[in-house]
């Protein structure tokens, strides 16, 4: 199934999964490199959290800031 943007914030962090993704395929076979597989493994991790955060907020949520905040102030 393809993975389907729902907008630029969303397709950056896409494209970075699945660079990550390659990395950890690319790296897999290579000896001593668990740590690195492992710090990967936590950047991607990030990008889902990322991710899942800008699913659950939508547009009030936007990754163009420094803070990553709700467009919408309090």
């Amino acid at each position: 199934m393809r993975d389907e943007p729902g907008s630029p914030d969303c397709r950056l962090v896409i494209d970075a999964k699945r660079s990550l993704e390659d990395v950890l395929r690319l790296i897999a076979d290579l000896p001593h490199t668990d740590h690195m597989r492992r710090q990967l493994l936590s950047v991607y991790n990030q990008l889902e959290g990322m991710h899942d955060l800008k699913r659950s907020g939508g547009a009030n949520v936007s990754f163009r800031s420094a803070d990553w905040s709700s467009s919408a102030k309090s």
